[in-house]
């Protein structure tokens, strides 16, 4: 798991102004709430006092107060009031917490889990098709995986895969030379041609103009962005794009959002929904037995073929973000499960120091 990207709290919908909300992502608790303009907010949910719970609170004036002495925390993780406090005293400067900067995209709430400054930050996953005509979004759809999410992820970037875990949707057989891979700033991944479809065994056979030849494929944005795209012609395009929350190491919640420019009878967004969802599962059926549950720290512990290229590329630039020190030492932290509260470094820490909790472990670039 990596710091310094962007990952998905909640629905937008989901999250109030009455109520804090508990997220829990990278192994980490986090609270989330809508201060009193309904801008969305995302601390870590430690109370630095006694270790009470933030999210188990309630929110007073905008603020989110802790269950146990009644600390309360704005948006930008400092604490406001101290109740035991004389009236005229002030909370401590140490009393904070890290908080996150937060964005708002197509109905969902991403928070950057990080330290790094505005200008050097990733974007979240773009979608420049959403509110754009001819494109039509279908509802959110939130999967509930019992996999790792780096398994999720390289599941969609695997093209040989179809013909076997997903056998209705008519694709014919593909060979590692009939696919072609690329890279961009945050990622990359592969498009295939995969010729003439049996589209009528396909939700593309509700079209009425279904002629051409498919081509498909999948690419990344950061460790946890996956783009699909699936494009018969000019005038028939899908693309999918899951926004992966690694919870921790065994569970991993998808927000699934497809993007379409066809289809648009009445009733098709239900229809569209139900077997992209049919063949989410498929894939879901094969993640969730899958053994190691967590991907391999080398390559000599699967036997690669050139057909995993596209595997090893994502890989490849894991261990990029690893030499950089964004990856999170899980199994330091699995074995102080309990004895120790942890935060993700917010950037406030690059400005200020004397924080009470410590930060997660890191591997070393140089390990």
């Amino acid at each position: 798991m990596y710091i310094n990207f962007w990952y998905p709290v909640c629905l937008s919908e989901e999250l109030t102004a009455d109520e804090p909300r508990r997220v829990e992502l990278l192994g980490l608790r986090f609270v989330a709430f809508r201060d009193g303009d309904g801008q969305a907010l995302v601390l870590s949910d430690t109370c630095i006092h006694r270790g009470g719970s933030l999210s188990r609170g309630k929110l007073q004036d905008g603020n989110v107060e802790c269950p146990y002495h009644g600390w309360r925390f704005d948006g930008e993780g400092r604490c406001v009031l101290i109740p035991s406090q004389k009236p005229d005293e002030k909370p401590p400067a140490r009393a904070k917490v890290d908080s996150y900067p937060v964005q708002e995209h197509y109905g969902i709430v991403f928070a950057f889990l990080g330290d790094l400054p505005e200008a050097e930050r990733p974007s979240v996953t773009p979608v420049p098709e959403y509110g754009t005509e001819p494109w039509v979004a279908n509802k959110i759809a939130i999967l509930e995986v019992d996999c790792y999410y780096e398994r999720s992820v390289e599941n969609g970037l695997d093209p040989v895969h179809n013909q076997f875990v997903h056998p209705s949707q008519g694709f014919p057989p593909i060979k590692e030379e009939t696919f072609e891979r690329f890279e961009n700033d945050w990622g990359g991944g592969f498009w295939a041609d995969f010729g003439d479809p049996q589209l009528e065994k396909t939700v593309l056979a509700k079209t009425r103009n279904r002629t051409g030849e498919l081509r498909a494929g999948s690419w990344t944005h950061g460790p946890n962005g996956l783009v699909t795209s699936i494009f018969v012609n000019k005038d028939i395009n899908m693309i999918q794009y899951f926004f992966e929350a690694p919870v921790n190491d065994g569970h991993t919640r998808i927000y699934f959002l497809n993007m379409r420019n066809a289809m648009f009878d009445e009733g098709m967004d239900e229809k569209v929904m139900e077997i992209n969802l049919r063949i989410a599962h498929e894939d879901i059926g094969v993640l969730e037995e899958l053994w190691p549950v967590r991907t391999p720290d080398t390559l000599t512990k699967e036997l690669m073929t050139p057909s995993d290229q596209v595997i090893v590329d994502y890989r490849k630039r894991l261990n990029g973000w690893r030499k950089k020190g964004w990856q999170i030492d899980r199994a330091t932290m699995r074995a102080n499960q309990g004895d120790v509260a942890l935060a993700i470094p917010s950037p406030a820490r690059r400005e200020s120091g004397n924080w009470v909790l410590d930060t997660v472990p890191m591997i070393s670039g140089d390990a």
